[in-house]
């Protein structure tokens, strides 16, 4: 006879990306907001690949508050990535790839 077994924990919510992001091809822009509850922590741009942007110093970005960047460069659709590093309250390190 099998032993009763204990229901097994519900698997961990998902953390949802806090970020909206809009882009302006036009001016070669984009801002990050932040759409959480949540004040992120020293919140870093990172550029991989050709193109060109400003050094992004890390910051806190309160909710709904937001970071603007300029991206220059030829053919970031195809070769470059932004990738945006963040710390939640609790310390814990996110990062998210962007694709142009």
């Amino acid at each position: 006879m099998d032993s009763p077994r204990t229901p097994a924990a519900p698997p961990p919510v998902a953390y949802r990306v806090p970020f909206e992001l809009e882009r302006r091809p036009r001016h070669g822009s984009l801002r990050l907001r932040n759409v959480s509850p949540e004040a992120l922590d020293g919140v870093r741009l990172h550029l991989d690949g050709p193109g060109v942007m400003a050094a992004s110093l890390p910051q806190q970005l309160p909710p709904g508050s937001a970071l603007e960047v300029q991206v220059l460069g030829d053919g970031l659709a195809v070769e470059t990535l932004l990738v945006v590093r963040w710390f939640r309250p609790d310390g814990v390190e996110y990062l998210w790839q962007v694709s142009f």
